[in-house]
């Protein structure tokens, strides 16, 4: 029987068949490719000729071609389309992928291989980015055991194979939870609520089936909930809900989950010759230590907690206007801050939505990439994973560039959160190859559908990291777009979020939705003077997740998760009406996978870059300034990891930054 995912793909740019492709074809087809890789790198370690970059590197680089084509098309579908047959086979190859990434930097001959090419590498005339590949590929070997023998050997390949089975158990046990609860909203429960709430309400009962309106654990539909309902009671059943994810007992409880993944982490580095986790996640990224993550933090947590208890104080006085007597609670902090907002700022969120149509938000990210990089997005008619998803081809003057597939609504069979990934990444070993990249998002689904401001940022911050993808120019997969040390990779990402607010972008694409007609000026000057309002609550919310993570992986681990989580928050004192942006049973970002574990941080630190980035552009000639453009494409978005991160800041900006433009960006430059 013919298997659509093995078969050459004869399709528009080299698409998967989607329209092909089953459910009962990815088991079979990943056994293939497994087998066909553990044969090309046994070949590779065993071939009787002495190594060369070529016979060994670039082998090695194209060893995995089916595979990766492959679980780039399983994964991908299995975060923003899951099925129960997509999570039982997650369960299922999680262990098989860790055994077989395992066999390879276990494979004795073949570390000899590359170690002899490591010994002599002044003498094999590479080019620059070989010299980094190999640098890397030695690199990831030795930190990933390669060195180790015997038991110590053994009980890594143990522990990595454990780590990939609970960190799908926490992912899988999340959405279940996600999905598993709704609350029903009856017509009496809708008073006070926008339209646009109720239409992503009344949208959501419609997809989990319910007899009318409810309110999901989806970020997009719960957070205007929290920042619209006068209905106390419904506010604290909701934000409880979605606070308890993950820590609801029972099967789909994520809290032992966490216990044994921080110990077995632990052990982990400790096999390795680290005192910690966090001195052996941090050792290869920009930071480089704990202590330097840690002043970090710091020096952003004092301002924005003064910040946040000020303004704590005045959402207090509101609500004892209103009569409702005792403390200020996690779920009246987004209310209260919007009625605030409205008469600080005489900014509604609800005037403001018409203005901001996905569609229009869509065409505002292509505008700026075209204006800055000249790319150029036309829309494609071709079968995709889910009728939500669209596609578009990305072309520079006529000549193809990317595929970039859009899916931006939220369902239950889609994980939370937003993301970048490839289906396909760009290289030149080989032949060329152009990426296949996809913006997944969560947004409430609409007819039309609009965003928040919040939403809007977000769907630039993912673009931000598809055009890292994008122009991609590379000769070398391993170093390809996003492959870079964890606290660079967003500085794109949070760099490009900067254009959302240029007034000209907002003037020409925050049109009414109804009307057409342009955002009124004193509403878009409001808004944009508004940017900074309750930043205090946003910066407590996740410098508070970044410092319990920290404390997580520096030092031994916890055999109480939360226990740590407490004890972290009280000692910075964390105030009683903000809560973490991620508490543990729900911190997917560091139990999910290796990822950002001990690198929370990382979009704290590439902020520090991007706001002084973006002053680059402002002191120039300004945010669509030609020659910063292309110096942003040529030492930034096209170079991969081709060399180090603080490197290639540097090549854009002439020196690295402090945190000065951070704070301001910010607004607690002046906080007393």
């Amino acid at each position: 029987m013919k298997n659509a995912l093995l078969e050459t793909w004869d399709t528009p740019f080299g698409m998967p068949p989607f329209a092909q492709i089953s459910d009962e074809d990815f088991g079979p087809a990943l056994e293939v490719a497994l087998e066909e890789g553990r044969a090309r790198v046994k070949a590779i370690a065993e071939q009787a000729e002495a190594p060369t970059f070529a016979n060994t590197i670039n082998a090695l680089e194209l060893a995995d071609e089916t595979l990766d084509r492959v679980a780039g098309v399983f994964f991908n579908l299995a975060g923003a389309d899951a099925t129960p047959a997509r999570e039982a086979l997650q369960r299922e190859y999680a262990p098989k992928f860790a055994a077989y990434a395992s066999e390879i930097t276990n494979n004795v001959q073949l570390f000899a291989r590359i170690d002899d090419l490591w010994r002599r590498r002044d003498a094999l005339s590479l080019t620059d980015e070989q010299a980094r590949v190999l640098e890397l590929t030695h690199r990831s070997f030795v930190r990933a055991g390669a060195a180790l023998q015997g038991e110590d050997a053994a009980r890594l390949t143990e522990i990595k194979s454990r780590l990939a089975v609970l960190g799908t158990e926490f992912t899988q046990n999340l959405l279940a939870d996600e999905r598993s609860w709704h609350m029903d909203l009856g017509e009496d429960d809708l008073g006070g609520l926008p339209d646009f709430v109720v239409s992503a309400a009344r949208a959501a009962g419609e997809e989990k089936g319910a007899d009318g309106p409810v309110v999901t654990l989806s970020r997009s539909l719960i957070v205007p909930f929290l920042q619209f309902s006068p209905r106390r009671d419904l506010r604290e059943k909701a934000y409880r809900a979605w606070a308890a994810r993950g820590a609801n007992g029972g099967e789909t409880d994520n809290l032992g989950i966490a216990a044994e993944t921080l110990a077995l982490r632990e052990e982990r580095a400790k096999l390795l010759g680290y005192k910690d986790f966090a001195a052996f996640k941090l050792e290869t990224e920009m930071a480089g230590s704990a202590d330097k993550v840690r002043d970090l933090l710091m020096a952003v947590w004092e301002p924005a907690k003064a910040q946040a208890e000020a303004d704590a104080e005045k959402l207090e006085a509101m609500m004892a206007e209103d009569g409702v007597n005792g403390p200020l609670e996690p779920w009246d902090w987004r209310y209260y801050s919007e009625k605030r907002r409205r008469a600080e700022h005489d900014l509604d969120e609800a005037e403001l939505k018409p203005y901001l149509s996905l569609d229009a938000m869509i065409a505002a990210a292509f505008d700026c990439a075209h204006r800055l990089f000249g790319l150029s997005f036309k829309p494609l008619d071709i079968p995709l994973y889910h009728a939500d998803a669209r596609a578009w081809e990305v072309t520079r003057d006529g000549r193809h560039m990317a595929v970039f597939i859009g899916d931006y609504f939220a369902r239950g069979s889609k994980r939370s959160g937003a993301w970048c990934s490839a289906m396909r990444s760009q290289k030149k070993l080989g032949g060329e190859t152009r990426p296949i990249v996809v913006n997944v998002c969560n947004f409430a689904k609409g007819d039309p559908a609009l965003l928040s401001y919040d939403d809007a940022r977000t769907l630039f911050h993912e673009f931000g990291h598809a055009l890292h993808q994008m122009l991609s120019d590379v000769t070398y997969g391993s170093i390809s777009g996003t492959s870079v040390a964890r606290d660079f990779v967003e500085l794109p990402s949070q760099l490009y979020e900067h254009w959302l607010e240029v007034p000209e972008v907002l003037e020409r694409f925050a049109v009414h939705v109804e009307t057409g007609e342009p955002m009124p000026k004193a509403l878009l000057e409001r808004l944009l003077a508004a940017q900074t309002y309750d930043m205090g609550f946003a910066t407590v919310e996740y410098v508070a997740s970044a410092l319990v993570d920290l404390n997580f992986h520096d030092g031994a681990a916890p055999a109480d998760p939360m226990q740590s989580q407490t004890e972290t928050l009280e000692a910075i004192g964390m105030p009683h009406a903000i809560e973490m942006r991620h508490r543990t049973p729900q911190f997917a970002h560091v139990f999910s996978g290796d990822g950002y574990s001990s690198g929370y941080y990382s979009y704290m630190w590439s902020e520090v870059m991007d706001a002084d980035a973006f002053a680059a552009f402002e002191e120039a000639g300004g945010p669509f300034d030609p020659a910063l453009a292309k110096s942003l494409e040529e030492n930034i978005l096209s170079a991969g990891g081709s060399k180090e991160a603080d490197t290639l800041y540097k090549a854009f900006r002439g020196r690295m930054p402090g945190v000065e433009a951070l704070l301001k960006g910010r607004g607690l430059d002046k906080v007393a």
